[in-house]
C-alpha cells in the first residue's frame, strides 16, 4: 500500500491531512482520533511532554496501519508527533473510514491501541512540580 499516510513529524499536526487521506464518496463514516495534551496525569499538574522516537518507528507505525487496513478492509491513516508539546497540542491523529460508523469507531480504536502498544515511541512527562517521569519505556 503504496499511498498510505503513516508518518512521524516534529511540525503541528494537520488533522484535515489525516482525514482527507482516509475520506471518500463511497463511505459514510469518517472516525478522526486527535489524542491531545491534558494538564492532569495521576493527580499531578503536567506543565509539557516530550515526545521521543526509536528511528525505526515510522516503519513500525507504517506496518500498524498496513496490517489494520488489511485486517478491516478499510482505509486508515495516522501521524504521530514527537518532540516538545505543550497541553492542547495535539500529540496523534488517526482516522478510519467506513461505509458505516460502528466499523469506522471499532477500526479507529484498534489502530489507536495498535499504535500505543506497538510504535517504539516514548514520552517524558513534565509535571509543574518541576518533577518528570518516562511513560512507555
Amino acid at each position: 500500500m503504496t499511498d498510505l499516510l503513516a508518518h512521524i513529524s516534529s511540525e503541528a499536526l494537520d488533522t484535515s491531512v489525516v482525514e482527507n487521506a482516509v475520506a471518500g464518496p463511497e463511505h459514510g463514516a469518517v472516525v478522526l482520533f486527535s489524542g491531545v495534551v491534558r494538564n492532569h496525569d495521576g493527580g499531578q499538574s503536567v506543565s509539557t511532554l516530550e515526545y521521543q522516537a526509536h528511528p525505526d518507528a515510522e516503519r513500525f507505525l507504517r506496518k500498524c496501519c498496513a496490517e489494520v487496513a488489511a485486517e478491516s478492509g478499510l482505509p486508515v491513516a495516522a501521524i504521530h508527533r514527537v518532540g516538545d508539546l505543550t497541553v492542547g497540542d495535539i500529540a496523534l491523529v488517526a482516522a478510519v473510514a467506513s461505509p458505516h460508523r460502528a466499523e469506522a469507531f471499532a477500526t479507529c480504536a484498534t489502530l489507536v491501541e495498535r499504535i500505543k502498544s506497538e510504535v517504539p515511541i516514548w514520552k517524558r512527562q513534565n509535571f509543574a512540580t518541576g518533577m518528570s517521569e518516562w511513560v512507555g519505556l
